[in-house]
């Protein structure tokens, strides 16, 4: 399976998606008077990571698996965000980004392999294939998946055609 085809687009979709039920959160907190920063900062359980962390860290998968795929840096983001117009912004940014890359920058590339941790303990080495099907891509859903739940186990209803987006 082409390596572009089966990442950019699907982040793209997931990304936008996120954004939306993104946008439908500050709403609804808005009519409700719900705090948006205790919005923003609630776990489903207290050692899992908060609904903005959720969003950074889907953003870092969506930017980094096909940068590393086409061979380029990964410039980190300051994950500074506190605000969903913050979020929304990290978003747009990671769109922008990946949207400059072109299915031969990925399909054609000479990276063959990803060292994931190097120079730890934890180093491991995958084909750019498991890279990016078996690690990237379920990371990336899981971050976007927990941020949905997030938003519906608060109250702001949202639905499956909500988390799925335009497709």
């Amino acid at each position: 399976m082409p390596l572009y085809s089966s990442t950019v687009p699907v982040f793209k979709q997931m990304l936008l998606a996120l954004s939306d039920v993104l946008k439908k959160g500050e709403e609804q907190a808005q009519l409700r008077k719900f705090d948006s920063v205790a919005l923003l900062q609630s776990r489903l359980f207290p050692d899992m990571l908060p609904l903005v962390r959720q969003v950074q860290i889907a953003c870092d998968f969506a930017k980094s698996v096909p940068l590393r795929i086409a061979g380029l840096e990964v410039a980190a983001y300051e994950d500074n965000e506190q605000s969903f117009a913050e979020l929304q912004q990290r978003i747009t940014k990671t769109l922008v980004l990946i949207d400059t890359l072109s299915v031969a920058q990925l399909d054609t590339s000479a990276v063959k392999e990803i060292v994931l941790r190097p120079g730890t303990p934890k180093e491991k080495k995958l084909s750019v294939e498991d890279y990016a099907l078996k690690y990237g891509v379920p990371q990336f859903f899981f971050h976007v998946t927990t941020a949905y739940n997030l938003l519906r186990h608060n109250g702001i209803e949202i639905g499956k055609k909500d988390f799925m987006g335009s497709y």
